[in-house]
């Protein structure tokens, strides 16, 4: 053995991490996130100090309220349901495959969600009317359809299902994103068609996405104002929907009304996106 003296050694010391409290954290996400919805709160808390009962029953009985009420709640489903007939192929086909020019009509789909609402009432108006040799696309649908489009209920269908399809495209398209395409690739390895493959592999777990692409577009469909004013018009007891009653009563100087038919709108849109989330709890 050495004989050599032996030095002490510095004890080791053993470091921690120290974490500290996460309250600011949760704080901070509580003020920012909370700020938004304490605004939509306010705003309907506004909405519902401004009015009263009284007018409230006063707008629900005029029959032109009535009317449009139940236009509203036709024209949207009715765009709904095309939104995820047209949104669930067109998301599947952007999410599945890659192909040339796939950036492009990923960039045409957008082309609703960022144009001024004014613009597409104003292209499909333009659309309808453009000279086709001795005859336009209104008066052949006319002729060999008997509908007419413009200023028409269908206008009211056509204008709100051009924005709300968009919606329900990106919705599909993440849908399918997030779905494992292993168990498609087995059923393709086992005979099936990719259309077999399709139904009864992909459409099952795709239920989420499409009630969430319903929902998105019923809701798009309820608040869409500009393209119907410059494409259908706001006929009474014809063309006019519950957003183009507000318009209606504001021009005409009744506040109370327009704040009635605007509390009639969310309560619809929270009975509806309420209904439609259930389901889907319930599916899932």
């Amino acid at each position: 053995m050495s004989d050599a003296p032996q030095r002490d050694l510095p004890p080791v010391v053993e470091r921690r991490h120290i974490a500290g409290s996460d309250a600011p954290f949760f704080a901070l996400l509580g003020t920012l996130g909370g700020s938004y919805l304490l605004l939509i709160v306010l705003l309907i808390v506004a909405d519902i100090a401004y009015t009263s009962p009284a007018h409230f029953i006063e707008a629900w009985e005029k029959p032109e309220i009535q009317a449009a009420v139940r236009l509203t709640l036709v024209t949207c489903t009715i765009s709904a349901l095309l939104s995820v007939l047209i949104g669930t192929p067109l998301g599947y086909l952007l999410a599945r495959f890659k192909f040339r020019g796939r950036w492009l009509i990923d960039t045409i789909i957008d082309v609703p969600i960022v144009l001024p609402p004014l613009v597409i009432g104003l292209s499909l108006l333009i659309l309808f009317h453009v000279p086709l040799g001795d005859t336009t696309l209104e008066k052949w649908v006319q002729q060999y359809l008997g509908l007419r489009i413009t200023y028409a209920q269908p206008a009211v269908v056509l204008a709100q299902f051009a924005v709300a399809c968009a919606f329900a495209v990106q919705t599909m398209r993440v849908t399918f994103d997030q779905i494992d395409p292993r168990a498609e690739q087995v059923a393709l390895t086992l005979g099936c068609r990719r259309s077999q493959a399709f139904c009864r592999v992909v459409l099952p777990q795709a239920w989420r996405g499409i009630i969430a692409a319903l929902t998105i577009a019923w809701a798009r469909s309820l608040g869409e104002f500009g393209p119907i004013l410059v494409f259908a018009g706001a006929t009474r007891m014809r063309t006019e929907v519950l957003s183009t009653t507000v318009f209606l009563e504001l021009s005409t100087g009744k506040l109370e009304a327009a704040v009635a038919v605007s509390l009639i709108m969310v309560v619809a849109a929270m009975a509806v996106l309420g209904f439609v989330r259930s389901l889907g709890a319930r599916v899932n």
